[in-house]
């Protein structure tokens, strides 16, 4: 989607598997992943389950937005929220968590749950403007497996 496209222009589904390299891609791409996490795997994995998927937005057979999310039972998550550096300011982000947030109502999840690294405030800023609050929780975390 550009300045001269239209939400019409896109439309959102489940990812498939062919489109792995594609979404990975797109991640490097807009800085989501970590050398400590195998993204490739991280969509298969989303994929293979009942309760997770990553959604994809196409535009001209193209992924040019995607985003994981999950449902456990009681509350939805996303992640890899990641939308094409050319496309950022189109108002896609916004189109993006609406597709992530109906595929997890449709679900019943009653809540979202996300994550923004506390150096992203661009992120923090997007998500505040969708309705998003910062919660005053304490996030803690354990590696089980070796870095």
């Amino acid at each position: 989607m550009t300045k001269n496209q239209s939400a019409s222009d896109i439309h959102f589904r489940d990812a498939v598997a062919a489109d792995r390299d594609a979404v990975t891609a797109l991640w490097a791409a807009c800085g989501l992943t970590r050398p400590w996490n195998d993204a490739a795997a991280d969509f298969d994995r989303a994929l293979s389950g009942p309760s997770s998927t990553v959604l994809v937005g196409i535009c001209a057979d193209a992924v040019i937005a995607s985003a994981m999310v999950g449902d456990d039972g009681h509350r939805g998550t996303v992640y890899y929220v990641s939308v094409a550096p050319k496309q950022q300011g189109t108002n896609l982000g916004r189109h993006l968590m609406a597709a992530a947030e109906d595929w997890l109502r449709a679900r019943g999840a009653g809540k979202i749950n996300l994550l923004v690294r506390n150096e992203n405030a661009r992120a923090a800023g997007f998500y505040e403007a969708l309705g998003y609050d910062v919660e005053p929780n304490t996030q803690l975390g354990k590696w089980l497996t070796p870095r």
